[in-house]
């Protein structure tokens, strides 16, 4: 077992571009975009290696899909200029021939884009973007670091772990990955000026785990908000990082007050004094259904030690809620307001998949999070031990 697969690393389309072309602030080959009134405009030229027949387009895009896109134009030469005006960074997208499709960033630089043009896995240079660099930087440093013997090491504890099924072993290790590869990316994303670079590496919590690394996350939303005020793409970020922050490590774990399978409102409040795993579910949700078994296990073990479940259900449909319950024999309570993905405890708790879990202590402190499997028994174990 790779402890780097289980961990799964999954950046977006820009690390898939080897080839991008090394540059940083002082390289000639970044040039600066030209400023107009309420705005800039930059240029972004290239070449097309090997031309096919069809269109090549230009494209701005947002998680809400396309927001602008517009013809580009070959030369005889199969090179092309192309002026874009901005006023905010964005992300975009270079669709040639439906055959390749390059994603590349646009703030206040001239960008070049030479493309094979013909092949998904074509080669691609990117010149004159310090976002893409940023991005490329940190590409390097994950690779070595899982070709390094230092990693190795740890794969080899880690599937002795796993095979034994020591869960605080397994944990231990994990960390310890996670802080080797973020111990080097973190000071490099923290020194960046705001970028779309780093957002992109630090979205989705990939790179860097957030509860690991929650100061980083924090400085590079307090620089964005600082010299980003008025960009929505710096907004949405800072937003995201103010639910992160409070559901951090070391946070008190917001309310949750929802009804229970009978209708009557239960606080998770009301359950102060004991080690409480917040538990989001669905009967939908197969991962969920199979962690179950673990949950009930760990229940029966631990609650006479002062621990118990707070089950959240992201269900729509209470019959099939009350039934997987009774199923799967959870005998804990459990609230849900039966709005799916629209749960107001989903809301709160930002939540975009489940299982998602949460251990809190006494206090209503969290202490930690997604802890499954053997995991969650060793977990409870030391902790209850205390």
């Amino acid at each position: 077992m790779n402890i780097s697969k289980v961990i799964t690393i999954t950046l977006l389309a820009f690390l898939a571009c080897l080839s991008c072309s090394s540059t940083s602030k002082d390289d000639p080959k970044v040039t600066a975009a030209e400023p107009t009134q309420g705005g800039w405009v930059v240029t972004v030229k290239g070449s097309v290696l090997f031309p096919q027949k069809g269109k090549v387009t230009i494209q701005q895009v947002n998680e809400s899909g396309v927001v602008w896109q517009d013809t580009v134009v070959l030369s005889a030469k199969n090179t092309f200029t192309k002026k874009v005006k901005l006023t905010e960074p964005g992300y975009y997208k270079i669709n040639y021939y439906n055959r390749q499709i390059v994603d590349f960033i646009l703030y206040k630089s001239n960008v070049e884009i030479i493309a094979a043009g013909n092949d998904p896995r074509g080669n691609v240079e990117i010149k004159g973007s310090p976002e893409i660099e940023i991005i490329r930087k940190v590409q390097q440093i994950l690779q070595r670091a899982e070709s390094s013997p230092a990693v190795a090491k740890l794969n080899e504890e880690f599937a002795a772990a796993a095979q034994a099924k020591d869960g605080a072993k397994m944990e231990t290790l994990r960390k310890k990955y996670l802080t080797m590869v973020g111990d080097s990316v973190a000071p490099l994303l923290r020194n960046e000026p705001p970028s779309l670079g780093v957002i992109n590496l630090l979205e989705g919590g990939q790179v860097l785990d957030r509860d690991l690394y929650i100061d980083t996350y924090v400085a590079v939303a307090e620089k964005i908000k600082k010299e980003w005020p008025n960009f929505e793409v710096g907004k949405n970020f800072v937003a995201a990082i103010e639910k992160v922050k409070a559901l951090a490590i070391g946070q008190i774990a917001p309310e949750i007050a929802l009804p229970d399978t009978t209708g009557q409102v239960v606080k998770l409040s009301s359950l102060r004094g004991k080690y409480v795993l917040v538990d989001f579910w669905a009967k939908w949700c197969g991962p969920c259904r199979a962690e179950n078994p673990n949950v009930v296990e760990a229940f029966h073990k631990f609650k006479g030690k002062g621990f118990t479940v707070f089950g959240v259900s992201l269900d729509r449909n209470r019959q099939d809620w009350v039934n997987a319950i009774k199923a799967d024999k959870l005998e804990w309570t459990h609230v849900s307001d039966l709005k799916y993905w629209n749960s107001e405890a989903a809301q709160t708790y930002s939540i975009s998949s489940i299982p998602f879990s949460l251990l809190i202590d006494p206090q209503g402190k969290i202490i930690e999070k997604n802890l499954r499997g053997p995991a969650l028994h060793a977990k409870l174990a030391e902790i209850l031990k205390k």
